[in-house]
């Protein structure tokens, strides 16, 4: 059987820039096993799935794989996925009448995430999710160690914020904010000193940051070498967690806040996350992440 994929550049408005994702359409009947050898063979960070959902009301049931293993909630794969998604039904649409979309709502193993599509001339260049979990924390570790999991010194993490600790609003991540921009180009992992630690947090990633010009403008790069991936690109569910704990921890009760985060540049693949976080009474209660994103390759699958 054929079925139908589509190759897009994440968080980025151009080719070859942003995170590279594959979205498999036609995915009803595939299996598990099959789902992740295709993902396997694609070898991106994250290939998608889509399948019929659950519920009428619902848009779609999207199943996520890394190369190594299926994952609950990624944030590049629903901007992606919703874009050829979205592009597919005008097509659609146009040759067969129907309502535009603007709104879109996946079904996820981490829950619902429901997402704004974003439409330049009627045309769909990107989208936006909200994550589909409020900020959970997990374990700490110690400047030692995440310094060593990222062939750097104790004296690079910043510990006036936050510690060194799990987050996560769908999918763990040790996060660190790291002292200086030039300490955060140097962090290359140390995959020996990632097998030690990140297995009993319970994630297999570290997504470190420094400051921009101002406290909102973030620079950010992912490690992820234990799941096949020496680095990421763009990472929008990390940056999501991370953007819920900074607007937390900032003093407003009442806050309505915009990020920007710039990564993927030590790689060659610069991308741009938009954030949006919504506080009140102290509480973060939402959070946003989206970007642009370019259709690079599309075709079909012998399956």
């Amino acid at each position: 059987m054929q079925r139908r994929y589509v190759t897009v550049d994440v968080f980025t408005d151009r080719v070859f820039g942003g995170n590279p994702l594959a979205v498999v359409l036609d995915a009803q009947g595939l299996k598990k096993p099959q789902m992740q050898a295709i993902a396997t063979e694609f070898n991106y960070a994250e290939t998608t799935f889509v399948l019929p959902p659950r519920a009428a009301d619902h848009t779609a049931h999207v199943r996520i794989f890394t190369p190594r293993t299926e994952v609950p909630f990624a944030g590049h794969p629903n901007v992606g996925t919703a874009v050829v998604f979205a592009r597919e039904w005008d097509r659609e649409r146009e040759a067969n009448g129907g309502p535009p979309l603007d709104r879109l709502i996946f079904e996820e193993a981490a829950g619902l995430v429901p997402i704004r599509l974003i439409r330049q001339s009627n045309a769909v260049v990107g989208a936006e999710f909200a994550a589909p979990e409020s900020l959970a924390l997990g374990s700490k570790v110690s400047a030692g160690d995440i310094a060593e999991c990222l062939s750097l010194t104790a004296a690079d993490i910043n510990l006036a914020n936050h510690p060194p600790q799990v987050l996560s609003v769908g999918l763990p991540f040790l996060v660190t904010e790291i002292a200086t921009r030039d300490a955060l180009r140097r962090a290359k992992p140390n995959a020996l000193t990632h097998e030690r630690v990140l297995p009993p947090l319970g994630t297999d990633a570290i997504y470190c940051y420094s400051r921009g010009a101002t406290p909102q403008q973030l620079h950010a790069r992912m490690f992820s070498p234990l799941d096949g991936i020496v680095e990421d690109p763009a990472t929008g569910s990390a940056a999501a967690a991370t953007i819920s704990l900074l607007a937390a921890l900032r003093p407003e009760l009442d806050a309505e806040m915009s990020w920007r985060i710039e990564q993927g540049v030590e790689m060659g693949r610069p991308s741009l996350l938009k954030g949006r976080t919504e506080k009140r009474d102290g509480t973060v209660t939402a959070v946003h992440i989206g970007g642009f994103v370019v259709q690079v390759m599309s075709g079909v699958l012998e399956q």
